[in-house]
């Protein structure tokens, strides 16, 4: 989704940070080998995520919904030299490949997979969290919500992805079988009106919010 004309878009790319080499071969494999590769972050968003977390500089990380890995790494540049990032993933087709690129990394002693479903491991894991990433099953952004901001520190990043989903987000006459789109659109909701956060969507590819817990 393009909310800027193509040719100042990847004016921005390309004044934007290069992709780091291990990422570029993630992606290529992810495109050769994985179903749906869309579902990266890619180059630029990563750069996003990356420059996020190095502002934040967080200990503990949170990330839901790991898919390829890609998005783990990059929140892992930004994060605290002992700090630890725990990632959850219902696929277990895909455990093996993420662990590979972890463990070329700088960060692989540091990440965490937990293979499942992320509403039965989060109130399991015995931490708090300075940063969460939210990019899983959209009909459960709001149950994720409420499995993390208890623990979330005070003054911790929830970021969330799709949450425009291709401009959908503005139908009020979806099909019956989309759950998605009013799931994000309750969400949305949520995020704007709930008192322990303060929340600013960014337009930028399909949709970022960051939102920060009081």
């Amino acid at each position: 989704m393009h909310f800027i004309p193509e040719d100042i878009d990847h004016y921005v790319v390309a004044h934007s940070e290069d992709e780091p080499e291990l990422l570029q071969q993630l992606t290529r494999e992810t495109y050769q080998k994985i179903l749906q590769p869309r579902m990266l972050s890619g180059h630029y968003q990563g750069r996003l995520l990356s420059m996020i977390c190095k502002l934040v500089h967080p200990k503990n990380i949170l990330e839901i919904g790991t898919y390829t890995g890609y998005s783990a790494l990059c929140l892992a540049e930004g994060m605290q030299t002992s700090g630890e990032l725990h990632t959850i993933d219902i696929n277990e087709e895909l455990f093996d490949f993420q662990r590979k690129y972890f463990d070329k990394s700088d960060f692989g002693k540091h990440i965490h997979q937990h293979l499942g479903n992320a509403l039965e491991i989060i109130p399991k894991l015995n931490t708090t969290f300075d940063l969460v990433f939210i990019d899983a099953d959209k009909e459960n952004y709001t149950n994720y919500f409420e499995a993390v901001i208890d623990k979330l520190n005070s003054g911790g990043i929830i970021l969330s992805d799709n949450v425009l989903w291709s401009g959908k987000v503005l139908d009020t006459t979806f099909k019956k079988e989309d759950t998605s789109t009013p799931a994000l659109i309750a969400y949305n909701k949520l995020l704007k009106e709930d008192k322990r956060v303060e929340t600013v969507v960014l337009p930028i590819r399909d949709g970022l919010t960051i939102s920060r817990k009081l």
